[in-house]
């Protein structure tokens, strides 16, 4: 894996929108190394912990490469197309959706961490960008990001490289499974399989549960 954290960002949480919703999807880049907790970066915070924040929701990771595809295909919010754009906390250089699968374990700094899940793009991004097309745009190009359960705290820093301990799916990468899911694309051999992998976020293994009844 050569993978690089390329900055971190955390935030509070802020109104966001023409209602003013309370959301933590704006963040800042930190300077020096930041602690990593069993929920999350020191310092971040989420509004609504239903649906947001959580162990399997602790850390979220986008790679910075797709933020050019996201100009291009969006000039008009270009501006806001950067490290953090997506709200991420780790702006990872190295990786993207096809690089990165469930159950990833990885150091990163003296934090290791697990992949649990994709994101799943929600109204908040539309009000970040204050475009109803956002949403939509995420699930159709797959550029959605990952996120990360904590297996052991410690800090992180902008420079960390990132070391691959474990790949125990190798064959599901968070791209497979983010088009399989929106799509609705698997056949039942392939939803089944999804049913197997112990690290896979609790939520996404229901929802697969419930497209084999």
């Amino acid at each position: 894996m050569n993978a690089s954290v390329v900055s971190v960002h955390i935030g509070p949480v802020a109104p966001l929108g023409p209602g003013d919703v309370p959301s933590g999807f704006v963040k800042h880049a930190t300077a020096g190394r930041v602690g990593v907790g069993p929920l999350g970066l020191d310092g971040d915070a989420q509004a609504d912990l239903r649906v947001h924040g959580g162990p399997d929701k602790a850390v979220y990771g986008y790679g910075v490469g797709c933020y050019a595809e996201w100009r291009v295909e969006m000039p008009m919010h270009a501006a806001l197309f950067g490290p953090g754009g997506t709200g991420e906390n780790l702006a990872l250089d190295g990786l993207a959706e096809a690089d990165v699968c469930v159950g990833d374990l990885v150091a990163v700094g003296s934090a290791v961490l697990r992949v649990t899940q994709p994101r799943r793009p929600c109204f908040k991004f539309a009000l970040r960008y204050a475009d109803a097309r956002m949403p939509r745009a995420m699930a159709r190009n797959g550029r959605c990001g990952w996120y990360y359960r904590v297996v052991e705290t410690g800090d992180v820093g902008a420079g960390d490289r990132l070391a691959l301990l474990d790949r125990p799916h190798p064959d599901w990468s968070i791209a497979r499974l983010f088009s399989g899911v929106t799509t609705r694309a698997m056949d039942s051999n392939e939803r089944a399989a999804l049913l197997t992998l112990t690290h896979l976020a609790p939520a996404w293994r229901r929802q697969v549960a419930r497209t084999l009844l």
